[in-house]
């Protein structure tokens, strides 16, 4: 058939495989599906659909507007056109515990590899920003139970982001970690880590798999992903990125409008309309059309 037709616990496998590899997962954010498609044709290893794209796409700020529905409706778009596994930032999960075991069966039923849950106030704020204020620790770990009771499938990858070390700390964030832990998360992500020594002292402190944000403009040291995997993080993440080549882009090329008025300078700075046709199987379409005899009008001859 022409859309994706990976099985979603067969993506889920994948990404469970890939952690435990040893190679550190690639993992992009994608702000539509058709950048989901870029991601898989450029060779990474998973697509992630963050809050921050999610809510700016439809022109919101970060702070936990967007709602679980759109959350889901916008994972099950991503997910089916990519055969790469999707992992998604459910915020504070929309609610108290019993909100976030629904928001799971939702995500699985929409085709999502796994999840990131935080441990803010809700409303939240972006990881890397200021004055960010986070619950309690066995609030945040009751969320957690409530995810991994919730599952049907256990390779859905349910991952514990904790906010703390902006607000209390680098040892804060290693006794969260562990709790989490103990509560079921099966990956921590310690946000606004700020260097290679930060993310080090956290691979030290706590077991299992870990997540790296390396997100632009943020209070994270922009490391590689070799340097990532020596260090021992299983996932590396680019969350904003595509999103912010865009948009940059986008600005620049629509001021070179105006000031000069065509874009004929611009063209060998877009995607070409075949690339695009490429990138969309546009043929895949018309062969498929044509191999199911679509019938041929012929105009009335009454």
């Amino acid at each position: 058939m022409l859309l994706n037709e990976s099985d979603p616990r067969a993506k889920r496998r994948v990404l469970r495989q890939g952690i435990a590899s040893g190679r550190i997962q690639r993992v992009a954010g994608a702000y539509s599906p058709l950048v989901a498609m870029a991601i898989e044709a450029a060779g990474f290893d998973g697509v992630y659909l963050g809050s921050s794209t999610m809510a700016t796409e439809i022109g919101l700020p970060d702070i936990g507007l967007v709602t679980q529905s759109e959350a889901a409706a916008r994972g099950a778009e991503v997910a089916r056109v990519t055969a790469l596994p999707t992992i998604i930032d459910i915020d504070t999960g929309y609610g108290e515990a019993v909100n976030v075991a629904r928001t799971i069966r939702l995500l699985e039923d929409a085709g999502l590899a796994g999840c990131h849950l935080e441990d803010q106030v809700n409303p939240k704020r972006c990881g890397h920003l200021d004055d960010k204020q986070i619950v309690p620790t066995e609030e945040m770990a009751a969320k957690i139970r409530a995810a991994v009771a919730a599952r049907r499938d256990p390779d859905f990858l349910i991952i514990a982001r904790t906010d703390s070390r902006a607000v209390e700390g680098l040892e804060a964030a290693i006794a969260r970690g562990r709790a989490y832990r103990e509560a079921g998360a099966d990956m921590l992500f310690p946000e606004a880590l700020a260097d290679a020594e930060g993310f080090a002292a956290y691979r030290r402190a706590v077991e299992g798999p870990l997540l790296a944000n390396m997100t632009e403009f943020g209070k994270s040291e922009l490391l590689s992903a070799e340097e990532l995997q020596q260090i021992g993080y299983a996932i590396v993440l680019y969350p904003v990125t595509a999103q912010r080549l865009a948009m940059g882009a986008v600005e620049a090329g629509l001021k070179s409008i105006i000031e000069r008025g065509s874009q004929a300078h611009l063209l060998n700075q877009m995607q070409p309309r075949q690339r695009l046709y490429e990138l969309i199987r546009y043929a895949d379409y018309q062969r498929f059309d044509d191999s199911v005899g679509r019938p041929t009008v012929t105009p009335d001859e009454t």
